[in-house]
């Protein structure tokens, strides 16, 4: 029975891209530093209609050392 309650369950999707603002909480500094870590191409991002999105798969890279 308690098997049955999880395969109802929707797994969380983890997002491809946050806003800049997002991006700076998630790694713990400013937007300020975060515009310029996207400057320097340590962050990539993706133009969304108007909205500039930081791409998860940098921040992760960012932060594993591998940028």
């Amino acid at each position: 029975m308690l098997e049955k309650q999880f395969e109802n369950k929707a797994t969380p999707i983890e997002p491809l891209a946050v806003s800049v603002t997002r991006a700076a909480q998630l790694l713990g500094i400013g937007r300020t530093i975060t515009y310029e870590l996207i400057k320097c191409g340590k962050l990539e991002t993706a133009s969304i209609g108007r909205r500039n999105m930081v791409r998860m798969s940098s921040i992760k890279r960012l932060v594993e050392g591998v940028a």
